[in-house]
């Protein structure tokens, strides 16, 4: 476990693999930390350095006063890998963490090898609906919308009081700061990056769930179409977190895409 104020915010981040290998960067989604890819991290630690970080307001990095702009995410995960020394890395991110994989390979195409873009798009929702979340997070809590969001984070066979993996993962959800979120939701809200997006020229895998109830299959087979050449994977009996109902098929459909594009 490890902190760096870097782009003004602290943030917590997690170094494992061998120092020589490849660089995997993992970017966890709204409401979650960097535990979500812990599974994942598991299968591919051995032949990647893995850098893991809580995006600000999320796990132990600090929360700032909301509103975010994805411009903060970015420059957030850039200042961190320019702080690692880590250059032409593999970006790996889930939903919010995919928009800032897109945005971080816009920006600063020096940091980025390639991209595993997974229950995302260059745009995610609409101002309805980040407007309503933001107001119902500030007045009633994380808690008031979780129902929901579970819902379309897990399939129903996951989704069960009897399932302690999924009890948890509750906690993680509500447990997440109120400005954190709050703030996130402002930076999806304002955030669309289909022209970026569409100028990008590197190696991409797309992943979803086919249970995806945020950024069904339809969607994010949309986002691959907009890089040439990318790659699009649906994965069996996954929601919205793959990496969490189905670790081992996530690790396997990237270590293949790395091996067949980039020899890893």
């Amino acid at each position: 476990m490890a902190f760096a104020r870097v782009n003004g915010v602290v943030l917590h981040h997690d170094l494992r693999g061998p120092a020589e290998r490849p660089v995997l960067v993992f970017i966890n989604s709204l409401g979650t930390d960097f535990r979500i890819w812990n599974e994942v991290a598991g299968d591919l630690q051995q032949d990647f350095r893995l850098v893991l970080y809580d995006k600000r307001g999320h796990g132990l990095s600090e929360a700032t006063p909301p509103p975010y702009a994805m411009t903060d995410h970015v420059g957030d995960l850039a200042a961190l890998l320019d702080h690692l020394g880590t250059a032409s890395a593999i970006i790996v991110g889930l939903s919010v963490g995919g928009v800032v994989a897109q945005g971080l390979a816009a920006l600063r195409p020096d940091l980025v090898r390639a991209l595993v873009l997974c229950g995302t798009a260059p745009k995610i929702g609409n101002d309805e609906l980040w407007n309503a979340r933001i107001k119902a997070v500030t007045e009633d809590g994380i808690a008031s919308i979780a129902d929901g969001i579970m819902q379309r984070w897990f399939t129903p066979a996951y989704r069960t009081p009897d399932n302690p993996d999924y009890v948890g993962y509750l906690a993680m959800l509500t447990r997440t700061s109120r400005e954190g979120y709050a703030g996130t939701c402002a930076a999806l809200r304002e955030a669309d990056l289909t022209e970026s997006t569409r100028a990008l020229k590197l190696p991409a895998l797309c992943l979803v769930g086919d249970q995806d109830g945020s950024t069904p299959p339809d969607l994010v087979r949309e986002l691959a179409s907009l890089i040439e050449g990318a790659r699009f994977k649906i994965i069996e009996d996954a929601g919205h977190l793959p990496c969490i109902e189905q670790p081992e098929r996530t690790a396997e459909l990237i270590r293949a895409f790395l091996r067949e594009e980039l020899q890893a």
